[in-house]
């Protein structure tokens, strides 16, 4: 099973688990809208990832296991309501957190500076407006790159159901934003 003592889980969780953080957290900003809510929500993920950590199967897909994990907990956390916060143990975490603090990446303004730059308010709207299923795997494959397989894992559903949802998805912004791309000279009419 290998070394399990607490030095060698933290730098396997280190090497593994934190480099996709700013991936999440870029995903969980799309998720909330607010940098604040993503900011808790990755926090979130990240804990209950290293929590858990002996439950995850080294040489699996790490990154769509955390981003089942973010997903879950933002179900958890935004979609009901929450009559009480969770509590945390501060001295539990702390040695994990400072760690963390020194390999993290503060994508606060980046994420938004980059998107911002990449796609205009028209494009933002026409994405936040598809319905959930369809804005999630285009954002996860068109955005974060990642493969119909991850999706799946991270979506919980066939591969082919990702596929439908990506064509549906990406039909629909064409459908919205036709007359965008019309007057900004990306379609020329034949």
């Amino acid at each position: 099973m290998g070394d399990t003592t607490p030095n060698v889980i933290y730098d396997d969780f280190q090497r593994e688990a934190v480099p996709h953080m700013d991936a999440l957290y870029h995903y969980a900003l799309r998720m909330t809208g607010s940098n604040d809510d993503a900011k808790d929500l990755l926090q979130e993920t990240y804990l209950k990832a290293f929590r858990f950590w002996h439950k995850y199967e080294k040489g699996t897909n790490v990154r769509a296991w955390l981003y089942r994990i973010m997903k879950n907990t933002y179900i958890n956390m935004y979609r009901k309501e929450v009559k009480e916060p969770a509590m945390v143990d501060f001295d539990e975490i702390k040695d994990f957190y400072h760690g963390m603090l020194d390999d993290s990446v503060d994508g606060s303004d980046y994420h938004d500076e980059i998107f911002d730059k990449m796609f205009d308010d028209d494009v933002s709207k026409a994405l936040e407006s598809l319905p959930e299923e369809f804005r999630t795997v285009v954002l996860l494959c068109d955005i974060e790159g990642m493969s119909y397989e991850e999706i799946a894992e991270f979506v919980s559903v066939p591969v082919g159901t990702v596929r439908s949802r990506l064509h549906r998805g990406r039909k629909l912004l064409y459908t919205k934003l036709f007359d965008y791309a019309k007057k900004r000279g990306f379609l020329v009419d034949d």
